[in-house]
């Protein structure tokens, strides 16, 4: 009896619930639960069943302590036995860890048919240092001597000059060289530019070899990355090195008495182990000389090869009518450290904050023209002279100093119009009859008119109030133009409370780039506003900007580790895209625009909250 109700409470159990669901799993593993500071190692959460179809809604854990080199990268196993389909679906992450010390990779989550299966965690262990690269060992038992590897795979770094003056364009290239079969390499650590202000140069997201003959021997050779780099100090300057990991091919060649082993290690059966290399650059040290000196006052710092151009809207204007100076520097160099000429505006003008825009070409030499529009306002009429302008900037290539002028511009301004006057000479019929619409004549019979009564206190208040209206108004306009001109006075206040708006600008660009699904611009857009922002927020200027630098400065204003953490995650993932472009970019890209803009928020209310309490 008691057999025959055991046997109806499985029926029952394997009614209400299916098989497939006791024939799956969602599992972690690692491939090594300790490893050294700088190694790289792998995460894979991986799915087995039989519902392949039915996976959704992938979310992996949360990877502040660790910097994604890749992932996740997908792959799929399906197997039929006796006519029953199943399958796995693995998601791997390739991972570097940030500090030495234990950690806990959280579990990962996993959508089958509405059901909802999680990865248990996994601890990690990070030792300070590493295993010394001396020999790789395949799984075939051969070693694999680095030296061999690093002789057939290796990084340079050239550059076009070793002696360049400040200010000048110095181009950094680094090409991969390899006579051997290697997998997608990814990022292990980026350059720095310590001393230079860099711009990247445009170069293929798809990494393509070519053939080229280097000490004798034939490699395939592929260009990684250039950067154009401006010295903004004196002597001797060093680029740090451009760090890869890349999975070499080897083939292996197992020793055996057996002639099946011998059979199958033929080269024809492919048969090759991965053996993970790490290439580094070399060191580029560049010579940096100083200007030559120079008395001329209209030189502010801009070094290469420049044209000066400007305009007015209008010569001929009426009081308190704006006139528009645009002033436009084109050429080669540095074009966003350029600063404007200098500008001597007749008095009885009233000047605003010129409006500036920036358009750079990065397709090799660095080119392109920056725009300063200056509104003026004439208060006082007579005849008026705009001074010529000088630009002075210093030529590398001629070794000289050359000055553009502009010609001197000369203003009219009229008294202002009818309105301003009082009268109504110079009007048409046409705007008479207007007027005469508008405006009611003197009544000259009072009959119909009664005297209304009004308490004396109140008339009072009233009278107070309208003669006291005007000079609030004035008041308060004084007080808007001081706080306008100190603002314009100082351009660093200007740049920390505009830090946000520019922010949001950018993100509302990258935004569009992002319905277009252009990911190489998006990323671009996406880097821009959160180191613009940082700059402006902190007040770091741009040559002399690092991440370093912004971490530093985040921790004196009290901003948490994790919001730090963040940041590297967003900036690193803009810079390693092209090496370890995602299987699914457009939700990476999706994610990562949610992320920044989170990020920028909370980042502005924490500093506001720290400064506030000062």
């Amino acid at each position: 009896m008691r057999l025959k109700k055991a046997l109806s409470v499985i029926v029952l159990m394997v009614a209400i619930f299916p098989l497939g669901i006791f024939c799956q799993s969602f599992t972690a593993s690692t491939s090594s639960t300790k490893v050294g500071e700088g190694e790289q190692f792998e995460v894979t959460f991986t799915y087995s069943g039989t519902e392949m179809n039915s996976i959704g809604n992938f979310q992996p854990p949360n990877f502040n302590s660790f910097l994604i080199l890749s992932g996740p990268n997908q792959s799929s196993n399906m197997q039929i036995i006796n006519g029953a389909v199943s399958g796995s679906r693995a998601f791997t992450y390739y991972l570097q860890p940030r500090s030495v010390g234990k950690f806990t990779i959280g579990s990962a989550a996993i959508s089958v048919k509405g059901q909802t299966l999680k990865s248990d965690p996994l601890p990690i262990e990070v030792v300070k240092g590493g295993t010394p690269q001396q020999s790789k060992k395949t799984q075939g038992g051969q070693d694999v001597s680095s030296k061999e590897i690093s002789e057939n795979v290796f990084i340079r770094a050239l550059v076009d000059k070793n002696s360049v003056y400040q200010g000048e364009q110095v181009t950094v290239t680094y090409k991969l060289y390899t006579r051997l079969n290697i997998q997608s390499p990814q990022v292990s650590k980026l350059p720095s530019y310590q001393g230079f202000w860099s711009e990247e140069i445009e170069t293929s997201n798809q990494i393509t070899f070519a053939r080229e003959n280097y000490e004798g021997k034939v490699f395939n050779v592929a260009v990684l990355k250039r950067a154009a780099l401006f010295p903004t100090q004196t002597g001797e300057l060093s680029v740090t090195p451009f760090e890869l990991k890349i999975p070499v091919l080897i083939q292996r060649k197992k020793r055996s008495n057996s002639p099946f082993d011998n059979f199958f290690d033929d080269p024809f059966f492919g048969r090759t182990e991965s053996v993970e290399y790490t290439a580094k650059s070399n060191t580029v040290k560049v010579k940096v000389l100083p200007l030559p000196q120079t008395t001329l006052s209209s030189f502010t710092g801009a070094v290469g090869d420049y044209t000066l151009q400007t305009s007015v809207d209008k010569k001929i204007v009426r009081q308190n009518e704006p006139v528009t100076l645009k002033v436009m520097v084109s050429g080669e160099g540095n074009i966003n450290l350029l600063d404007p000429p200098q500008m001597q505006i007749p008095n009885g003008f009233e000047k605003y904050e010129p409006k500036i825009s920036t358009n750079v070409s990065r397709g090799g030499v660095i080119s392109g023209k920056k725009n300063f529009e200056l509104l003026v306002i004439p208060r006082v009429s007579g005849n008026f002279e705009i001074p010529a302008m000088q630009f002075t900037f210093f030529n590398p290539r001629k070794k000289i100093y050359q000055t553009e002028s502009s010609p001197a511009y000369q203003i009219i301004v009229e008294q202002g119009s009818a309105e301003y006057s009082g009268g109504t000479s110079g009007l048409s019929k046409e705007e008479i009859k207007l007027l005469s619409q508008d405006i009611r004549f003197i009544k000259t019979d009072f009959s119909d008119v009664t005297k209304k009564i009004k308490p004396v206190e109140n008339s009072l208040l009233v009278d107070l109030g309208l003669y006291s209206l005007p000079l609030l108004v004035l008041l308060g306009f004084l007080f808007w133009k001081q706080k306008q001109e100190k603002l314009s006075g100082n351009i660093t206040l200007l740049k920390n409370l505009r830090a946000e708006k520019i922010a949001k600008a950018r993100l509302k660009t990258a935004a569009k780039y992002l319905k277009e699904q252009n990911d190489t611009l998006f990323f671009a857009e996406i880097s821009l506003a959160v180191y613009g922002y940082l700059e402006d927020k902190l007040s770091i200027n741009k040559a002399d900007f690092t991440v370093e630098a912004a971490i530093s400065r985040l921790l004196i204003n009290e901003v948490d580790e994790d919001m730090i953490a963040e940041m590297r995650f967003i900036l690193e993932k803009c810079e390693f895209v092209r090496f370890a472009p995602s299987q699914n970019i457009l939700e990476d890209m999706n994610l990562l625009y949610k992320r920044t803009a989170a990020l920028i928020a909370l980042l502005e209310a924490k500093i506001l909250l720290k400064r506030g309490t000062k």
